[in-house]
């Protein structure tokens, strides 16, 4: 620990507070490539040949990124953000995890229902972070109940393995992935210019 330092007149002067710029840009950049990516094989739009190019965001930017930007949120007292951040992060390394080891499952094992029923969770955890989303701002409440549509078509998609369904929740992620990257630039562009040139509409508290 820095000890304070003496003033001219020999009292301690108070150390300076340190300041934590807002994660929130960074965690929702993080989640917006890397759900952008995997969105684009989800749709169909490329060959699922060239899908392990997600592999390495889903690691680092969507998974390690994203959960060191929710630890921030916590210490700024930010509970929604920490818990979404942290969360999400999560999922994408899971998500890692079960893409870079396919001896995970048994070769006779029901792959699709595994990852469906890995899918439901997600969307009840979505669902009830929609709920909260609604009172933190509106751009970041359109994020997430785009995201919820995307996690429940994906689901069914898996569980009743019908590609249709998967193609959907393709492209609602692909626009889950637009209006994150939207509410991130708002938080840069906003902050650097000391004014609102992208609204984000708040709602609440949020925390």
């Amino acid at each position: 620990m820095t000890s304070p330092a003496p003033s001219s007149s020999g009292i301690a002067a108070p150390t300076p507070a340190i300041t934590i710029a807002d994660p929130g840009p960074l965690g929702l950049a993080a989640f917006a490539l890397t759900t952008f990516v995997l969105s684009v094989f989800n749709a169909g739009l490329l060959s699922l040949k060239a899908e392990p190019v997600v592999f390495g965001l889903a690691l680092s930017f969507g998974g390690i990124v994203q959960i060191i930007a929710g630890v921030i949120e916590f210490f700024k007292n930010n509970q929604f953000g920490g818990v979404a951040f942290c969360s999400y992060g999560a999922f994408w390394m899971s998500f890692w995890y079960l893409s870079t080891h396919p001896d995970f499952f048994a070769p006779d094992a029901p792959k699709a229902q595994g990852v469906g029923i890995f899918l439901l969770g997600w969307t009840i955890f979505t669902a009830y972070m929609t709920v909260a989303a609604s009172k933190v701002t509106g751009g970041l409440f359109a994020t997430f109940v785009v995201l919820l549509g995307a996690f429940i078509a994906l689901t069914v998609g898996d569980l009743s393995e019908l590609t249709v369904a998967t193609r959907i929740g393709g492209w609602l992620g692909l626009g889950a992935a637009i209006l994150a990257w939207y509410n991130s630039a708002a938080g840069v562009i906003n902050t650097t210019h000391g004014k609102v040139v992208l609204p984000v509409w708040p709602r609440g508290a949020g925390h």
